[in-house]
């Protein structure tokens, strides 16, 4: 009898993103959130933990890339175009530069959106999931 993804139990994971890479953070974490990690892994199955990511505006960045990366928005309408680098996006949403990269690393189909919501990331330490017990992980060990 083999289980469907709603009978899946899945685990919290705090992760504290302070002085960690932000590429290696976002390969950690989307591994685990696809569960690649699990032997039970299938790419069409959702299997992954839930993810809290704190202090997700310390996460580091290396070379020039706090000034010189650039985040691309476009409406759709000639000239349209935004672009905002890493240090202004920090300033707006802390929290996107970590989603992006995340995001980025996932699958791209339909599993994609419903992994994604399974990303809790905050800017700061504090996160409403104490009730959720999630298990800390020191990803500085574990990449």
């Amino acid at each position: 009898m083999s289980k469907s993804s709603d009978d899946i139990s899945n685990n919290w994971i705090l992760i504290d993103a302070k002085d960690v890479s932000l590429g290696r953070l976002a390969s950690f974490i989307a591994n685990k959130l696809m569960g690649k990690d699990k032997a039970d892994y299938a790419p069409y199955a959702n299997k992954g933990d839930s993810i809290v990511v704190i202090n997700s505006a310390k996460a580091k960045v290396t070379g020039k890339k706090y000034t010189d990366k650039q985040y691309y928005f476009h409406s759709g309408y000639p000239g349209g175009l935004k672009t905002f680098n890493y240090k202004d996006m920090l300033h707006k949403d802390a929290t996107f530069p970590v989603y992006h990269a995340v995001k980025g690393m996932l699958p791209k189909n339909k599993l994609a959106d419903v992994l994604i919501k399974k990303l809790k990331i905050y800017a700061d330490e504090n996160h409403p999931h104490i009730a959720q017990n999630p298990v800390a992980v020191d990803v500085k060990t574990m990449i």
